[in-house]
């Protein structure tokens, strides 16, 4: 066995460290990857690792000088909570809930959401000292925050948003020398697109059951 291995297996977050990385970036990996992977599945065990990975990665932000993304974990910390609970008794009659596609009032409500939030956040986070990329990081966190709450809603079109987030983000933490979380997002926009051609069928299936069958016509 290598010394580098040795190391590796010894002092695990010494070597990440070494490496430009950190043990909460490490966890935030595992967990981020079975929370997506979870979601795609309609897993309800994908919400309490997505509380884990909150707790995880606001520290990753803070160090890091993306606080705009720091204060969006703990939103997703009371999301994934409240995603908890919807998925399990959100329905009429407090049963579980369905994939269904977004209705066009919901999806101008968060493209009106997601234009204020970014303005409020960029103007903000520009101004603390240290601040990274604010705009861009205020408008990827504003997009997350829409993309999360549909997620918890079970509507479709979030995992679109979700793709397009995810490429993006890919790009800026490796400008910010992230290296663990460039990958992870690299695996969450594949698992984007699995979620998205899943949640579809799922989508589909749900309308399928849900559409009345005409009628005889009477004469």
């Amino acid at each position: 066995m290598t010394s580098t291995a040795l190391h590796l297996l010894s002092d695990p977050c010494a070597w990440l460290v070494a490496h430009g990385s950190s043990c909460a970036e490490l966890f935030g990996f595992i967990t981020g990857v079975l929370n997506v992977w979870l979601v795609t599945r309609e897993s309800i065990w994908s919400w309490p690792l997505g509380v884990l990975n909150a707790g995880f990665y606001a520290v990753v932000f803070a160090r890091t000088g993306l606080y705009s993304d720091t204060g969006l974990q703990a939103v997703y910390l009371v999301l994934s909570l409240y995603g908890w609970w919807h998925w399990l008794r959100g329905a009429p009659g407090h049963d579980a809930v369905v994939v269904t596609r977004t209705p066009r009032r919901t999806a101008l409500l968060m493209v009106a959401i997601a234009l204020v939030s970014w303005l409020t956040l960029a103007t903000i986070t520009r101004r603390l000292p240290g601040a990274a990329l604010p705009w861009l990081d205020a408008a990827l966190v504003s997009i997350s925050l829409v993309a999360q709450y549909m997620m918890t809603r079970k509507l479709l079109e979030n995992w679109l948003l979700w793709i397009a987030v995810d490429v993006v983000y890919i790009g800026l933490f490796i400008n910010r020398q992230l290296p663990l979380t460039a990958i992870l997002y690299a695996v969450f926009l594949v698992l984007a697109i699995i979620g998205y051609v899943q949640w579809h069928r799922s989508a589909t299936r749900t309308q399928l059951t849900t559409e009345r069958p005409h009628s005889p016509a009477s004469f």
